[in-house]
């Protein structure tokens, strides 16, 4: 899917992508939401919280250079080429939280990069390189990855690991 090049265009993927997780997800118990091993060792509750996360992730990054400041990208102690080890500390870090905490995390934090997507210009969204962490990419492109791309991946997976299991 050719990556979005105009601000409607990002809101909508993001929508679209996010509203096919959640019908996905509208139809699993809360015994499936939380059986291990659906994609890798994770449960679908450990990939919410791995939504929520990469989610506040890029929220913290413009927030860091919106103050003046040079954010750890893709986070403190990792480089991009450590993710595996990265999302093994997200899962990590989330694996005790109850389902209905992800859940509410979850979908307060899509509402929080929804608003804050709507409240950047479109010109800034798509200059490249506007930050320097961003080497020649945009802030699109990173709300793009953390968001509509990351939620079909998620429903992908997550589909992916049920049929395995049957």
């Amino acid at each position: 899917m050719p990556r979005p090049h105009t601000k409607a265009l990002l809101l909508s993927e993001c929508q679209e992508e996010h509203d096919a997780l959640e019908e996905f997800l509208d139809t699993l118990t809360p015994e499936q939401m939380t059986q291990p091993g659906i994609v890798g060792e994770w449960s679908v509750k450990d990939v919410l919280a791995h939504l929520y996360e990469w989610e506040q992730m890029v929220l913290g990054w413009l927030g860091t250079s919106q103050r003046g400041e040079m954010p750890h990208v893709p986070a403190e102690g990792y480089k991009w080429n450590q993710l595996p080890a990265l999302n093994e500390e997200i899962y990590k870090k989330y694996r005790q939280l109850r389902l209905d905490e992800i859940l509410d995390m979850f979908k307060e934090s899509y509402q929080q990069i929804v608003e804050t997507i709507e409240g950047i210009p479109e010109e800034t969204l798509f200059t490249p390189g506007l930050y320097p962490w961003m080497n020649k990419n945009t802030l699109a492109a990173y709300f793009t990855s953390c968001t509509g791309s990351h939620y079909r991946w998620a429903r992908k997976e997550i589909r992916k690991g049920f049929r395995a299991k049957k």
